[in-house]
């Protein structure tokens, strides 16, 4: 059976950054009393996110919904709740930030179960995998996409060349690929990887569980509606997958800009399994910030445009990034260290579709080269 995956960071590489950085955002808590926890802000965001999706639901499956055009605005409504829950809510209980209570994190962190994915695969891929390896080659399985280059380690094919323009279709299909492919194929992996253990589940259980939580899913958000709503099956068919793509693309596009962009660095660990910095200062240098000035964007998206922040410090609420970005920004600057980040949402994605170009092209291998 295969070992747990790891990475080896470099605790000599400039230990006292972590040090005064951790110090330096504790103090900030500290000194005006404020937990790192869900404040009220939070708490009636939470509320509007899970109205957004559940009301449209209800309304269809109540019978309040009874034609085409009503219907699809129900879907569309609901694609906006299913991303906001993933990204505002259930992103920071499954990171245990919502609330110092446990039983409250895994409340809201099952939520996940009602956007088709699985929380225990989620927690792996993103908490365990994505957070503690970011942008290493092999490790961070964002990367893993059998028909895009996400990553210059990633051999370079012909079949890459127009990525940059059907990125958005592939991305659209996130959700989709939770519900019908990726978790059943992960649950299997990371038995192997003993990734499952660690969350104290077996194989067997585990599979259990994904297949009885996509069966009550799809019975709960595609069957009972087609049988309730008073629209041929097919329209209610083109609902669910309407919602699906919309909340796909809308994840897909908040996350990937943080990352997979041309400021930002890739990594491949030595024959050691050993990469340069220590973790913090590798964040920093795999990870970018976005559209901070902007208010409703940043509430929308659960803060996670302050991706810096949020690698950094994951155990915090998103409410609490924009203050402490200041910190993060200031302290990163005194040592020296890279603080990525665009003024706007657009520049992001134009820098991620650029790399995207470069990478499926061979542009960024043949600049490599010559640099």
């Amino acid at each position: 059976m295969s070992s747990t995956p790891n990475v080896k960071f470099n605790t000599l590489d400039q230990p006292e950054f972590v040090q005064t950085l951790r110090k330096n955002v504790g103090d900030y808590f500290k000194e005006n009393n404020i937990s790192r926890y869900a404040n009220l802000n939070m708490k009636v965001k939470t509320a509007f996110m899970i109205c957004l999706y559940f009301i449209p639901l209800f309304m269809m499956i109540f019978g309040v919904i009874d034609s085409f055009w009503p219907a699809m605005l129900m879907w569309i409504l609901m694609s906006l709740g299913m991303s906001g829950i993933g990204l505002a809510v259930m992103h920071d209980a499954n990171h245990g930030a919502y609330s110092k209570n446990k039983r409250v994190n895994q409340f809201f962190g099952f939520l996940v179960n009602f956007l088709g994915a699985y929380h225990i695969n989620w927690k792996i891929q993103h908490n365990v995998l994505h957070h503690s390896f970011t942008n290493v080659e092999g490790f961070d399985e964002d990367f893993e996409n059998p028909v895009m280059r996400l990553s210059p380690a990633k051999p370079h094919k012909k079949a890459y060349k127009f990525q940059a323009f059907y990125a958005p279709f592939i991305y659209g299909l996130l959700t989709l690929n939770w519900l019908f492919s990726k978790d059943f194929l992960q649950v299997i992996d990371y038995n192997k990887k003993n990734l499952l253990a660690g969350q104290g589940l077996t194989l067997r259980k585990a599979i259990w569980q994904v297949a009885f939580n996509k069966v009550w899913y799809i019975v709960l958000t595609l069957v009972i509606p087609m049988i309730v709503v008073d629209i041929p099956w097919y329209q209610t068919l083109m609902g669910f997958l309407l919602m699906q793509f919309i909340s796909g693309l809308i994840l897909a596009l908040i996350f990937q800009p943080a990352h997979v962009i041309e400021e930002t660095a890739f990594f491949t660990p030595d024959e050691n399994g050993s990469v340069e910095n220590n973790w913090a200062i590798h964040q920093l240098k795999t990870t970018a910030n976005f559209a901070n000035k902007s208010r409703w964007f940043s509430w929308y998206v659960g803060g996670l445009n302050f991706q810096i922040e949020h690698h950094l410090f994951p155990n915090i609420c998103h409410i609490h990034y924009k203050k402490i970005s200041k910190i993060v920004e200031q302290t990163a600057k005194e040592f020296n260290i890279p603080y990525y980040q665009h003024k706007t949402f657009y520049h992001a994605l134009k820098s991620h579709f650029t790399l995207l170009h470069q990478l499926g092209t061979g542009a960024y291998d043949r600049k490599l080269a010559n640099s």
